[in-house]
């Protein structure tokens, strides 16, 4: 399938993506406990804002205001019923900040976790959770979206449920995982079973990777997982932008421009050809990668000492790439969000 992000990528060495969602949104005045995606119908300007931001700061490419968008998660806000409504808005307010960049911006359509546990432990089956993606996907389709873009998926089950779903809608897909501490994902899912996962599937991602999780150390290890493996398809690094800390009441991310830059170029050197930021990053943040990955060569594959000495140390010693690694982390995972 011929499409806009593939045509993209080969012409360019590297994409960078955008950054948060809900620290953005936050800071523009939504309130914790509500649902980011109401905002596409009640705060069209401030979601062109959102968009507006990243592109204004670099980014080649971004994601819609879509991520909690499925009816499963909507209906939490008795919005189940308007789940391909809200994800077409956020397409068609994405398209026209991108149509009016004066440059190729690729518009992906964000879809995140439906929220529920998969069968036979849970009770959403296959069938369900297609059903669920595919909506969303086909709301994302009618707003103009370029590629859909699932994320901080944990369970295998509901990745392929996803990209079942991607095929009906009859569109591009990518998709990232997001991993904990001990390099695996909520249910086990380590990187190399990850690339394993991909290359199976029909139809297959146009690029994969890792996105939130704990921190940009902990990502960057998973993604050199991923680059060790000898995968052909491009590598998605979406790291936080540092570690989450309660100041004043409310949770701040204590990356710097600085460090999101330093992460960005060794992000690259793992690997990584689409390279984002995820909860806590800022425009302010996206310029300083982009700067990073426009004015610094590209290096070799960096060792995990380096990548340390960079962004902080590890959550574990273990790193998800062993069947032998047991979680030992030395500080809390947390439940993720597109934040």
């Amino acid at each position: 399938m011929s499409d806009a992000l593939t045509t993209y990528l080969e012409t360019h060495d590297w994409v960078l993506a955008d950054g948060a969602t809900g620290t953005n949104l936050f800071n523009m005045g939504l309130s914790s406990g509500d649902a980011p995606e109401l905002w596409n119908e009640q705060e069209p300007d401030k979601i062109r804002a959102l968009y507006r931001g990243a592109v204004d700061a670099g980014s080649d490419l971004f994601l819609t205001n879509s991520f909690g968008g499925n009816s499963a998660r909507l209906k939490l806000h008795d919005a189940g019923h308007r789940a391909r409504e809200l994800s077409r808005i956020a397409a068609e307010l994405g398209r026209e900040v991108a149509d009016s960049a004066g440059r190729t911006v690729i518009v992906a359509g964000s879809m995140g976790p439906t929220g529920e546990i998969m069968a036979p432990m849970g009770p959403l089956t296959h069938e369900l959770a297609v059903e669920i993606f595919h909506e969303q996907a086909e709301g994302l389709k009618e707003g103009g979206a370029d590629v859909l873009w699932v994320e901080t998926i944990s369970a295998p089950e509901e990745y392929r449920a996803a990209a079942e779903a991607a095929e009906l809608a009859n569109m591009p897909w990518c998709g990232t995982m997001s991993f904990d501490t001990a390099g695996r994902t909520m249910m086990g899912v380590t990187s190399t079973d990850m690339v394993k996962l991909v290359g199976k599937l029909a139809p297959a991602p146009v690029a994969f990777g890792a996105n939130c999780g704990v921190g940009a150390s902990d990502l960057l290890r998973t993604v050199l997982g991923f680059a060790s493996t000898g995968t052909e398809t491009p590598i998605i690094a979406k790291g936080n932008a540092g570690i989450p800390k309660y100041v004043d009441g409310h949770i701040h991310y204590d990356g710097t421009p600085d460090l999101m830059a330093d992460y960005a170029a060794l992000a690259r050197d793992c690997g990584a050809t689409i390279i984002g930021g995820c909860c806590g990053t800022t425009p302010e943040h996206l310029r300083a990668m982009r700067e990073a990955l426009e004015t610094r060569p590209k290096g070799a594959a960096p060792e995990l000492e380096t990548i340390a000495a960079a962004l902080g140390g590890f959550s574990s010693e273990a790193d998800g790439t062993s069947e032998k690694d047991a979680p030992t982390p030395s500080r809390r995972s947390r439940r993720r969000s597109r934040g």
